[in-house]
């Protein structure tokens, strides 16, 4: 069982302005990462991580804290990115970040989609069926649990579990195909 997320809102200021802060500190890598999976566009993905964290600044007085904080923040972002795409969502290929403004100078978050983009197992990722990618790029790469993906996109934790089980097979066959997986 993975373990879940340790950060919860008492963990963090009660001044939303001082939260906000601390929010992006910790976790605007991760908004901006995932961001950028479902949109696959850096700059899109750049305008959903200040929504998201615009969102969370404006309800950070009530936000329960039912959960931690970056199944909360991955939720918003989740919910942004899908209003945003609708049905396009995982329709287009990542574009490469470092093809979108030559000369321009590349900042963290650039550099952190540059590697997301050329991981070679994120690309058989991308050729599952769209229930699958999200629930093993939520699990895999934002390093979330079963239950907090159930959380984040309104699944049963049950349906989860089947998803990223037949995922992980279908993964390994897709990888299997291309020879990539040897055996010794």
């Amino acid at each position: 069982m993975k373990p879940t997320g340790s950060r919860h809102k008492n963990d963090f200021s009660k001044d939303p302005t001082q939260a906000l802060e601390q929010l992006m500190n910790e976790f605007g890598t991760i908004v901006i990462r995932t961001a950028f999976f479902y949109t696959g566009d850096a700059h899109l993905a750049e305008d959903i991580s200040q929504e998201v964290f615009l969102r969370a600044y404006r309800k950070w007085h009530t936000f329960r804290g039912d959960s931690t904080v970056k199944t909360w923040l991955t939720t918003i972002t989740v919910n942004i990115c899908r209003d945003k795409m609708s049905v396009r969502m995982f329709t287009e290929q990542p574009t490469e970040p470092g093809k979108l403004e030559l000369g321009r100078t590349i900042s963290v978050e650039d550099e952190a989609l540059e590697r997301l983009k050329k991981s070679e197992v994120l690309q058989h990722v991308l050729r599952l069926p769209l229930p699958y990618q999200e629930v093993l790029y939520l699990y895999y790469y934002a390093d979330l649990s079963t239950r907090e993906i159930s959380e984040a996109i309104s699944t049963p934790e049950g349906t989860v579990r089947n998803k990223l089980h037949r995922a992980r097979e279908m993964l390994a066959r897709e990888i299997g195909k291309e020879g990539i997986i040897h055996d010794g």
